[in-house]
């Protein structure tokens, strides 16, 4: 994959609108009918979502970042990189028969899609790289970058919710967590603690979003996920999603604080075999629906008069302990 490396020096430069000028979920539905994009944060993030095979569109770099080593690494891998390689790198006819024409100069949502965003030009494809000094990045995207590295990246189809969730034995439900730091957190514990899959309700913040794709080190491109209702609708949520899910075998666990609720390391609640771990919005937790359909409802033991954490702390105790498949500890 070829990158070319240009310079910018103005706000008003048309090439670094997507970065500047979009909100992100404005770009979600910025290729429709195609797939949207994303922005991407940090070279580790970045190699992550390539790893996964997302593709590169375009990316905007702090000057001083442009020859550190994490960011090397990176231009490194992409030049080794060719359409055939780690990623589904297309050009369609339109690039090829215009040269310079940037197909994502296209108004967001004008029907025409937009596959790619690399360049035609001097009898070659590019990625191009966009680079500015901290002053002038910092007024772009309205605060420091992380390791001062940006990328816009193609959105993929998501998978099937019962595909995903075959033979699986262990997942995580966020019902409504609209905080992208909690959301990119419990992905993050989520894929170190033996999660297998993660389902989101419609109500969720976006895991690809810049903040949540960061705070989870790139993890939301690791661990496999979706949204439980297809349609993207509230309406599918709980009655129908709670349906789906013991459709599929999984008995269901609430996070929540009940009479009725049992310790995270209850033996009959570790020996299940197929078990959906359902966590709730920040403060006021999960509606009493979802609870009520439950099949267990559960608690982490406190000390000092603390009756909840945070949903993201909570999400790594109970992945902790509930990851460990068919592992039966003693009560304390």
């Amino acid at each position: 994959m070829n990158l070319r490396f240009i310079p910018i020096s103005d706000l008003k430069d048309d090439n670094v609108s997507i970065f500047s000028q979009y909100k992100e979920n404005q770009l979600v539905h910025y290729c429709e009918p195609d797939l949207g994009i994303f922005i991407a944060e940090s070279p580790k993030v970045i190699q992550r979502a390539l790893d996964a095979g997302y593709a590169p569109l375009s990316f905007l770099v702090e000057d001083k970042t442009i020859e550190s080593r994490e960011a090397s690494e990176l231009w490194d891998r992409l030049g080794r990189m060719t359409s055939q390689d780690d990623i589904p790198i297309n050009v369609d006819d339109s690039v090829k028969a215009d040269s310079g024409k940037d197909v994502m100069s296209g108004e967001s949502g004008s029907g025409e899609g937009c596959s790619v965003t690399i360049k035609k030009g001097d009898n070659d494809c590019y990625v191009p790289v966009y680079v500015g000094d901290m002053k002038l990045l910092s007024e772009i995207t309205g605060f420091k970058l992380t390791r001062g590295v940006l990328c816009a990246m193609k959105r993929r189809p998501l998978p099937d919710v019962k595909e995903l969730c075959r033979d699986l034995s262990r997942i995580a439900v966020l019902e409504n967590v609209v905080n992208p730091t909690n959301v990119g957190a419990i992905f993050r514990s989520a894929a170190a603690l033996n999660i297998d899959a993660v389902l989101l309700t419609s109500g969720c913040s976006d895991p690809l979003y810049r903040r949540a794709a960061r705070v989870s080190m790139g993890t939301v491109f690791q661990i496999p996920w979706t949204y439980i209702s297809s349609d993207g609708t509230n309406s599918f949520w709980p009655e129908s999603g709670m349906q789906l899910l013991k459709d599929m075998g999984f008995r269901t666990a609430a996070m929540a604080l009940r009479d009725r609720s049992v310790s995270i390391d209850h033996p009959v609640l570790m020996k299940e075999p197929k078990l959906a771990i359902i966590l709730g919005t920040e403060g006021e937790g999960l509606m009493d629906e979802t609870i009520n359909a439950c099949d267990y409802v559960v608690k982490i033991p406190m000390s000092h008069g603390v009756d909840s954490l945070n949903v993201a702390a909570a999400s790594a105790v109970v992945f902790w302990q509930l990851g460990q498949k068919g592992v039966t500890c003693h009560n304390r």
